[in-house]
């Protein structure tokens, strides 16, 4: 990898199933790899589509802590919902989640394998934030 390319962990963040880094730094920007309703144990947590949401946005954030951010710091979102008739029963705890601070976003239907979302986001990192 790059030496300007900075892998983000952290202990308690659900880890990755396949061959990708959770997330990258690289310069001002932090990319998060698709999270979804998983925990640090990497399984899944079925339920609603509220409590999935609700746990995939709280993995985001963890990465992102760890990387030296945070939500409010989040430029993008690409959110997949394997069921889109979800959509209104999502979009009330993301908007909850991210109060105040509405990320660009694109959100669209996919087969995902057991889960009913998954989010990928890039966000600035701790060295500027949106506004600068």
């Amino acid at each position: 990898m790059a030496k300007d390319i900075t892998p983000v962990t952290h202990p308690t963040a659900a880890p990755p199933t396949g061959s990708y880094s959770a997330a990258l730094v690289w310069n001002d920007l932090v990319f998060v790899s698709g999270q979804g309703p998983i925990d640090a144990r990497g399984e899944i947590v079925a339920g609603t589509i509220e409590s999935e949401t609700e746990l995939t946005l709280r993995n985001i954030e963890t990465l992102l802590i760890a990387a030296g951010s945070g939500l409010d710091r989040v430029l993008k979102c690409t959110c997949y919902l394997a069921d889109i008739a979800d959509f209104d029963r999502f979009d009330a705890v993301y908007r909850r989640v991210f109060a105040g601070h509405l990320p660009a976003r694109t959100t669209v239907g996919a087969a995902l394998g057991g889960i009913r979302i998954e989010i990928d986001a890039i966000a600035c990192a701790a060295s500027r934030s949106p506004g600068d």
